[in-house]
C-alpha cells in the first residue's frame, strides 16, 4: 500500500472524539481524494503532516522541542519523505529525529487533527502520540532551537492552544 493510501485508510477508520475533529477528517479525505500527490510538500493546496507528541506519562512530563523556523515550542513532527510508508511510521520517524530518543512507542491511532498554515503551505497535521521509554535521554536535532521537558501543568504557559490540546487529548486516552 502506498502512503497515500495508507493515509486515506488511516483517516477512513479513525473515530473522530467530537464533531469539529471529524469535520477535518472529511475535510482531509477530500484534500486525498483531489490530490494524488497530496502527501508531499510540492502539493501546493496543501499537505499531510505527521506529528508526534512525546509523554513521559510515569514523570507527568512531554518533550517539546523549539522549532528553529517558526520559533514556538511544539510537538515533533514535519513532512513525510518518499521512504516513509505509513503514516504513523512517519510520525515516529520525525520524533525520533527530532527528540533523539530511541525506542518511542506510538499508540495505535491517531490522537487529532490540527490543520494550520506554514510558511511553505497549509499543513494537514495528523497528531500521534509518542511514549517515551524510562529513563529516556533527548537529543537536540538541526531542526530546533531548543529541546526541553515540561511537567503537564506547565505546557499551557509555553505551548501553542493545539499543542495544549494534543496533550489534553493524549492524557485522556493514557
Amino acid at each position: 500500500m502506498s502512503l497515500h493510501g495508507d493515509a486515506a485508510r488511516v483517516l477512513r477508520e479513525w473515530t473522530a472524539p467530537d464533531a469539529a475533529q471529524d469535520e477535518l477528517r472529511r475535510a482531509y479525505e477530500a484534500h486525498l481524494a483531489a490530490y494524488p500527490d497530496g502527501m508531499w510538500k510540492a502539493c501546493a493546496a496543501g499537505h499531510i503532516t505527521a506529528s508526534a507528541i512525546v509523554v513521559d506519562p510515569v514523570g507527568g512530563r512531554v518533550l517539546l522541542t523549539l522549532h528553529a523556523k517558526l520559533g514556538k515550542w511544539l510537538q515533533t513532527g514535519g513532512h513525510c519523505e518518499p521512504p516513509d510508508t505509513s503514516l504513523a511510521g512517519a510520525a515516529l520517524r520525525e520524533a525520533t529525529e527530532e527528540s533523539g530518543i530511541e525506542g518511542l512507542r506510538l499508540l495505535p491511532r491517531p490522537v487529532a487533527l490540527d490543520r494550520h498554515r506554514t510558511p511553505c503551505a497549509t499543513h494537514l497535521d495528523v497528531q500521534y502520540a509518542a511514549l517515551a521509554p524510562p529513563g529516556a535521554t533527548e537529543a537536540i536535532s538541526d531542526e530546533s532551537l531548543d529541546l526541553r521537558w515540561f511537567a503537564f501543568d506547565e505546557v499551557a504557559d509555553v505551548a501553542d492552544p493545539s499543542v495544549v490540546r494534543l496533550l489534553t487529548r493524549t492524557r485522556a486516552l493514557l
